[in-house]
């Protein structure tokens, strides 16, 4: 075996986080951005049906104090419409096809939970008359999105469950913290605009929260461990990974 052709093969390390997430980003990017934009439309599909069709009378959620003291803020709806590009970030940074799918399967079960309280529970928002806006997009989002399907918050929760997914993947890369912190703020964001556009009450949003988180922790704990592979690595294959800071088996040459 020649030396210099085996050196000339093995997969050299990450030099930066950078390298890291940039490979796993470009890994079925295209799978990755139709399976995201399908799954999205199916869910639409269902909440919108029950929105329409509720199975039994709706109950209106009652607001708290807090509620009271947050004042309309129309502005609040560019973060509240970044979510959809936000919650195609985790899946984004899927490295394998088997971690895509393990993860579509838990994002499915959280979307499904959700869609299974709206049907047994209909839940919307108290009427709540606001003051006149003509900031751009939100008519459009009174007249799509009323104020059903209240509790919980699906948007704080899909949210929450990126927020989770995309701080493993960060941590574990070894990115600076100043991406990390910019990644809770956008979370952040996303649930204030909820309260601030008046489409979901305190209530909703708590309970979003905690069925999200409800699974995104089993869903980082019982998944596929892949190993990281190099930037330079040619003839991938998702049983022989190169071990990396992801963990997983080292390729035999």
């Amino acid at each position: 075996m020649n030396p210099s052709n085996d050196l000339r093969l093995a997969p050299r390390p990450f030099e930066t986080w950078k390298e890291e997430v940039w490979l796993r980003i470009r890994r079925h990017f295209v799978l990755k951005v139709i399976g995201t934009t399908a799954f999205t439309w199916l869910f639409f599909i269902g909440y919108f049906h029950l929105l329409r069709q509720p199975a039994s009378p709706v109950s209106a959620m009652p607001l708290t104090a807090i509620d009271h003291l947050i004042p309309f803020q129309p502005q609040a709806i560019v973060a509240y419409f970044s979510l959809w590009l936000y919650v195609g970030v985790a899946p984004g940074l899927q490295l394998t096809f088997k971690e895509l799918v393990v993860y579509g399967l838990w994002a499915g079960g959280l979307c499904l939970t959700g869609l299974g309280f709206f049907y047994f529970w209909p839940t919307q928002i108290p009427p709540i008359t606001l003051p006149p806006t003509d900031f751009p997009g939100f008519a459009i989002l009174q007249g799509v999105d009323a104020a059903g399907n209240a509790c919980p918050s699906m948007h704080v929760a899909i949210a929450i469950f990126t927020a989770l997914w995309i701080e493993h993947f960060l941590r574990q890369a070894g990115a600076p913290m100043a991406l990390r912190v910019a990644n809770a703020l956008w979370f952040a964001a996303i649930a204030w605009s909820t309260l601030a556009i008046k489409q979901h009450v305190v209530l909703d949003v708590v309970a979003g929260a905690l069925l999200g988180v409800a699974f995104a922790l089993p869903s980082l704990r019982w998944r596929p461990r892949a190993g990281a592979i190099s930037p330079g690595w040619s003839g991938y294959h998702e049983a022989s990974l190169p071990a990396g800071r992801f963990g997983g088996r080292a390729r035999r040459n």
